[in-house]
């Protein structure tokens, strides 16, 4: 998978900034393009919350294969069905929810390694990743370089993080703030000191492996908490609000900064 390999490669960089989106709210594959166009470094299309239709999904998967561009999907479950139906659509990685424990890791494994190493089955447009489909062509142009981003959302799952950092599979520790913070019991305050402490406690077990960390918010604003792997927006959220700006600005009728001082039109 060139495509993951080059995720890897910007990721593991700890001198480059590498930014993302994730898109929940409304797809089509023409959004991978923007977000190329906008000098993004990958995509994570989102299946957990709900079904976007999943011809379009293997068709902008397949983009990604065919322009190098990395396009990952976060599946429905930390479950060996969601798991393995979300690779057979073809992305070069997963952001894995809801991930607790070592066993969830086993499970994960499953899903994504064929025998001996899991149990997947592979079919769909996943299989166009492969010249062949002998084990050992699967493991080397698939497996070797897939990207695993397990996401710590619960209590539990913080009480786990050596085990799931460490684990061979996790290619950098995720976390999922709105769920963590709602199983810390400050939902949603960003500024919580149980919230800020926790998530400490996932970067610092990330760096113990010298292994990165995937975060989500304001991109300037995580570069100056020193991160590098970044989710930086929702599309539809990050249109909505700069829309409302816009909207605000406008009537209030404030002046942009460029146009101070010229002069008004008025119209007949």
């Amino acid at each position: 998978m060139n495509s993951a390999k080059i995720l890897r490669d910007k990721i593991n960089d700890r001198n480059k900034i590498t930014t993302g989106m994730i898109i929940t709210y409304h797809f089509w594959p023409g959004i991978v393009e923007i977000a190329m166009r906008a000098g993004m470094d990958y995509v994570i299309i989102d299946l957990e919350h709900l079904t976007f239709d999943h011809s379009m999904v293997a068709e902008a998967c397949a983009m990604g294969r065919r322009e190098d561009f990395p396009i990952l999907i976060r599946p429905a479950a930390a479950e060996f069905t969601p798991l393995r139906l979300a690779m057979d659509l073809g992305p070069c990685g997963l952001l894995v929810p809801y991930v607790e424990s070592a066993d969830d890791m086993k499970v994960i494994r499953d899903a994504v390694y064929l025998k001996p190493r899991g149990r997947r089955r592979p079919g769909g447009r996943g299989n166009y990743w492969v010249s062949d489909f002998n084990y050992q062509t699967w493991k080397s142009e698939v497996e070797d370089d897939l990207i695993i981003l397990p996401q710590i959302e619960s209590l539990k799952g913080l009480e786990n993080l050596t085990a799931i950092a460490e684990d061979p599979l996790t290619t950098a520790m995720a976390v999922g703030p709105y769920d963590l913070s709602a199983d810390l019991g400050v939902c949603f305050d960003p500024s919580a000191p149980a919230l800020k402490n926790s998530l400490k406690k996932i970067k610092a077990a990330a760096d113990k492996v010298d292994k990165p960390m995937w975060m989500i918010g304001d991109g300037p604003d995580l570069v100056s908490q020193g991160y590098h792997f970044i989710c930086m927006t929702e599309p539809i959220m990050f249109l909505e609000s700069k829309l409302g700006q816009l909207n605000t600005m406008t009537k209030q009728g404030e002046i942009h900064p460029k146009n101070k001082g010229a002069k008004k039109i008025v119209l007949p």
